[in-house]
């Protein structure tokens, strides 16, 4: 780390401690040419990522559209829609894809609200699966209630 008084890129840390979002660290660092204490932070560099939607364009991932999204189908449900949020971005960075489809996206959430919450869950599924008709959101329903059978026995 370069000295920001004299420029010697020689320094040794004094002291590291996390910082109130344990998501980087602070450094007090001592130059070893001039003696000048500083202070650096740390954190992971995360790689951006990009929703490929169904028309082909690409726009940033955006927490807040997804945030936006789940509070509308987990509207007065017992479901911490931040840590939910929060849980799918993690997944996002930790599969270390710079790109994902909105269609997975979509998947991705679906599965999470179906553990979580079958209301939230069927809210969100007629949205984003767009349902025409009530025939196939009797199907959804109807698969949802095998599933849940099957888990029973």
């Amino acid at each position: 780390m370069k000295c920001p008084a004299c420029g010697n890129r020689d320094s040794r840390v004094l002291d590291s401690r996390p910082v109130e979002d344990d998501a980087s660290i602070k450094r007090r660092r001592e130059c070893t040419a001039c003696g000048k204490r500083f202070t650096t932070y740390e954190m992971i560099e995360t790689v951006p990522i990009f929703v490929i939607k169904k028309d082909g364009s690409r726009e940033p991932f955006n927490r807040h559209k997804l945030q936006n999204g789940l509070m509308k189908a987990c509207q007065k449900r017992p479901v911490d829609v931040d840590a939910l949020c929060t849980e799918i971005e993690n997944e996002l960075v930790n599969s270390l894809a710079s790109e994902v489809t909105s269609v997975r996206l979509g998947e991705m959430v679906m599965e999470h609200l179906k553990k979580l919450d079958e209301v939230s869950y069927v809210r969100f599924a007629s949205v984003y699966r767009e349902f025409r008709d009530l025939e196939t959101f009797l199907d959804e329903l109807n698969a949802l209630v095998k599933g849940k059978k099957k888990t029973d026995k």
